[in-house]
């Protein structure tokens, strides 16, 4: 039987993990698990209403520092709600040079129980993801 954390999102088979695809480690399902909440919105997720920055609904707000704020702020307490295992070192959101309807997050991150420090960053807009790098090859 596979070991792994958790399943890796957006589904995929894998015949060595077994039926999907697996997180084998923590600096992945923790990319995974931002992303998740960043990208929810209030109200998605099942026996969670509050789960979710919401940044979404904010996309078609005018492209300003000040909704950037918003979004930054929003992140920030997500994070710290639920998922506490995580600390944000940096995080920065602004609105993209290319596209004045996106929005780039950049964060740094670490897990201080697992002593691992990572990056991550990606576009969103409003229909979906723009790029997504992170700093040792998660993401998706």
């Amino acid at each position: 039987m596979a070991e792994g954390l958790s399943v890796a999102l957006p589904l995929a088979v894998n015949t060595t993990d077994g039926a999907y695809a697996l997180n084998k480690d923590l600096e992945s399902m923790a990319d995974q698990n931002l992303k998740m909440v960043i990208l929810t919105n209030p109200g998605e997720r099942i026996m969670q209403p509050d789960f979710g920055s919401g940044i979404r609904q904010l996309l078609f707000e005018p492209a300003t520092q000040g909704t950037a704020d918003i979004v930054r702020d929003r992140i920030q307490q997500q994070v710290s709600r639920y998922l506490p295992y995580i600390d944000l070192v940096e995080l920065q959101v602004f609105v993209s040079e290319n596209d004045a309807s996106a929005l780039i997050i950049s964060l740094k991150y670490s897990i201080p129980a697992a002593n691992i420090v990572s990056d991550l960053t990606f576009g969103v807009t409003p229909t979906g993801i723009a790029a997504s790098t992170s700093g040792f090859g998660g993401g998706y």
